[in-house]
């Protein structure tokens, strides 16, 4: 932000702080902003808002601060040295001006960096000229693209609801001095009405932001990651058709939530998403994204990264078509990794980086890899363990502090929530109803043949591409895979 307008931009208790420290035989000044706020008790705290340094204590051209003012006379900028009343202005120093800094006052400070920022991304990927064209400007009072674009630099910068945006980030903030517009733009029911005219354009604005992607940075969309997740609501959520009680990722079994699937490139571009109801399957999902992706952008050879859990065994051999040119690289099911077991043991470990090693098996058109790596193993491992040994220690001190019955389930209970998968490793034998816990009747053991099997897997990842046969790699070596 310019000085003069820094200056004049000030906002309630806020002062300008000296502080004085001797330093080799001289007296430093270093000055920071602070701000008063009051408690609910009365007391009032000061918090240091910015960090200004030094300003002209040394008497040295390389540490003078410099304001940037605009001359009304001349009607151009001009550039100001700054000096405190206190001390005398060098003789070399031009264009240059003593303050009373113990008048200065810091008013209504904003942040304008990371909102020029936001507005140039909007403009770099010409939104400005694409929103222009799908919102025309009508009889409003501001116009819909203003609008929008303050709604995606505040998601940009810090995201939140459509109600925050309007009763403190748009004060905090220099969108008023970028948009050339008042808060008008941020009320509240504008903000809403917004994001009902947005939605039937979504398809435009991915096939433009595809567009715009590929002639900046020229890539291609040749790999492809799908996954789903879920977002639950507060409340009955009536009005949310979509809004159903399923499998919830966030632990809220007891809430009404969405399922949002979403097709993004490596480098984090979303491609395409889709709101669906909470009780979606996730293995109903995939079909109707692969034809989507083909008629928008056409058939190519694109490889699909999903998890083990959405492709169904009939959309994957829709995927080997030869005819689609598609491919996928997905997690292998236990039980086939089980099946596959002996033929893994017999090949040999390529090593692909410093702690990977691969192994390569063809079967029925498909090339399983079977990756092992030692840092991942080795963290594992080592969570594994202290959860265990935790467990443990709990399960002692039960014994000890537990005489009756119905307390200790209630707490074993509890150390098992805590515990997760690692409860699994222990052997336990409750006591039965009506006996005491004692030494005899609350007995737990390690399970060691379990462990060591758990850990001779663990690291150990299997996936199955299909390039075996419509793709082959370029020498058929992990290494290349």
């Amino acid at each position: 932000m310019q000085g003069a307008e820094f200056l004049a931009c000030c906002w309630q208790s806020m002062f300008l702080r000296c502080h004085q420290r001797l330093k080799d035989g001289k007296e430093h000044r270093y000055y920071s902003i602070e701000e008063s706020r009051r408690l609910q008790s009365g007391k009032v705290v000061q918090r240091r808002v910015l960090y200004l340094g030094e300003i002209n204590d040394s008497q040295q051209a390389a540490w003078r601060r410099t304001l940037e003012v605009f001359d009304e006379g001349q009607q151009r900028p001009a550039t100001l040295s700054l000096f405190p009343e206190d001390r005398p202005v060098p003789s070399d120093a031009l264009d240059s001006i003593q303050v009373k800094l113990s008048e200065m006052q810091l008013r209504r400070a904003r942040p304008y960096g990371n909102c020029w920022l936001g507005c140039e991304l909007w403009r770099q990927l010409e939104l400005d000229w694409f929103w222009e064209q799908k919102l025309p400007r009508g009889r409003e009072r501001v116009s819909w693209a203003q609008v929008l674009e303050l709604l995606v630099v505040n998601r940009l910068i810090a995201p939140g609801s459509e109600f925050h945006l309007h009763r403190e980030w748009f004060d905090h903030s220099a969108m008023d001095i970028l948009l050339g517009a008042d808060f008008a733009v941020a009320e509240k029911d504008r903000l809403y009405r917004c994001l009902d005219r947005v939605l039937e354009h979504k398809q435009d604005l991915f096939e433009h932001l595809q567009q715009r992607w590929k002639n900046l940075f020229d890539v291609s969309f040749d790999v492809l990651l799908y996954d789903l997740t879920s977002t639950y609501v507060e409340g009955e959520a009536e009005l949310n058709p979509k809004a159903k009680r399923g499998y919830s990722r966030d632990g809220r079994p007891d809430c009404k939530q969405v399922i949002v699937a979403l097709v993004i490139t490596p480098e984090g571009f979303p491609l395409a998403y889709e709101v669906m109801a909470g009780n979606t399957s996730d293995k109903t999902t995939l079909r109707g994204f692969l034809e989507k992706i083909e008629s928008l952008y056409g058939k190519a050879r694109r490889v699909w990264l999903m998890d083990r859990g959405i492709p169904t065994e009939a959309i994957l051999q829709e995927m080997r078509d030869p005819s689609r040119e598609m491919f996928y690289l997905v997690g292998t099911p236990k039980g086939r990794v089980t099946k596959y077991e002996k033929h893994w043991l017999e090949l040999p470990w390529t090593k692909v980086r410093d702690s990977v090693e691969v192994k390569l098996f063809s079967q029925d058109g498909e090339l399983y890899v079977l990756a092992k790596s030692e840092g991942r193993r080795a963290k594992e491992i080592a969570i594994r363990r202290k959860k265990l040994a935790r467990l443990l220690r709990k399960l002692r001190v039960m014994r000890r502090s537990c005489p009756k019955r119905d307390p200790l389930l209630m707490r074993v209970g509890a150390a098992k929530t805590e515990a997760g998968r690692a409860f699994g490793f222990v052997k336990i034998n409750l006591p039965k109803a009506g006996q005491e816990v004692t030494c005899e009747t609350f007995t737990f053991t390690l399970d060691k043949a379990r462990l060591q099997e758990a850990e001779r897997r663990t690291g150990i990842t299997c996936c199955a591409p299909t390039w075996s046969q419509k793709i082959r790699p370029c020498c058929g070596t992990a290494t290349c895979s």
